[in-house]
């Protein structure tokens, strides 16, 4: 492993969806490529997803991680535990600080994710491993068809979010628990049926399979499930600290081969801006696997492909 580590070429930052599958295309193009795991992953929350193409009976986040990384090392990649400290630039490459040391290499790619901001209930974390409490309608809202469905919001996101989930059903109730003048669409709502309740959120009771929240008047109420639209905070420092560009969101701005404005510095995953889903964060991953390995046969001088 020592070896391995020493004589890296590419490092990629983050071992969930994207950054596994970037090691394992970088693997299998024979490039010598390093995996810092910063540990728990978002997807590590996933109690079961039945969006991720290939399992029509679902699978847990735990299990796709799993996969990923014996795949990539099944090609050869290095999964190290441990955050990155530092990146900086080198002659044409990097050098990062990692568990104690320098790690000197070519080309650098970001799959960093974002950090959610989840809300402040007791229990939360246990609610949401139960799938009581979710972070994504996208990847699971087909399950709330026809539920009692709470969304907790602080602004007009949580609208949104709302209004997205009154495709699967009829009983959808958005929690405001910000400022009153952040939320500007109560006719919209007003217009989808869509309750709207604005006041904080005490306590929470899990009760088998449901979630009943204490949230105003002392009264509790009873929902199938509560989503969280508190939003997310993207982790890009260390592309900050070299220079990279940064969207309004936070987010990494990249061109189509996923290459920010540094160069040899690329990003994939949902520290980029776009769709937070498993399948797009391993096509960036893909492209940009690619076009390191492109950039580096360019860089020795190589045809490439």
């Amino acid at each position: 492993m020592v070896d391995a580590v020493t004589a890296a070429e590419v490092l990629v930052i983050g071992a969930g969806p994207a950054g596994l599958t970037a090691a394992t295309y970088l693997a299998r193009f024979r490039r010598r490529v390093l995996v810092a795991d910063g540990g728990a992953p978002r997807a590590c929350w996933i109690p079961v997803s039945h969006n991720m193409p290939g399992f029509p009976v679902g699978i847990t986040g735990e299990a796709i991680l799993q996969r990923m990384t014996e795949q990539a090392e099944e090609y050869g990649a290095v999964v190290e535990p441990g955050r990155v400290e530092s990146v900086a630039r080198t002659g044409d490459g990097f050098t990062a600080r990692l568990n104690g040391r320098d790690v000197p290499v070519r080309a650098v790619l970001l799959a960093t994710g974002v950090t959610d901001h989840r809300p402040h209930l007791p229990g939360v974390e246990q609610a949401i491993e139960r799938a009581l409490v979710r972070i994504c309608p996208i990847c699971d809202g087909y399950e709330a068809i026809n539920r009692a469905v709470a969304v907790i919001g602080r602004d007009d996101s949580g609208a949104r979010e709302a209004s997205f989930l009154r495709t699967y059903s009829d009983r959808v109730t958005l929690i405001h628990v910000g400022d009153p003048e952040a939320l500007t669409q109560e006719d919209e709502l007003a217009r989808l049926g869509i309750e709207l309740v604005r006041a904080p959120i005490d306590n929470v009771r899990l009760e088998d399979d449901r979630v009943t929240a204490l949230s105003w008047g002392g009264a509790f109420r009873v929902f199938d499930l509560v989503y969280s639209a508190l939003g997310t905070t993207p982790n890009a420092d260390l592309a900050k600290d070299l220079g990279a560009a940064l969207g309004d969101d936070g987010r990494l701005v990249v061109d189509d081969h996923q290459a920010t404005t540094v160069p040899r510095l690329y990003a994939a995953g949902d520290v980029v801006r776009g769709l937070n889903q498993i399948a797009v964060a391993g096509a960036e991953a893909a492209i940009a696997a690619t076009a390191i390995h492109n950039a580096l046969r360019r860089a020795d001088g190589e045809m490439i492909a």
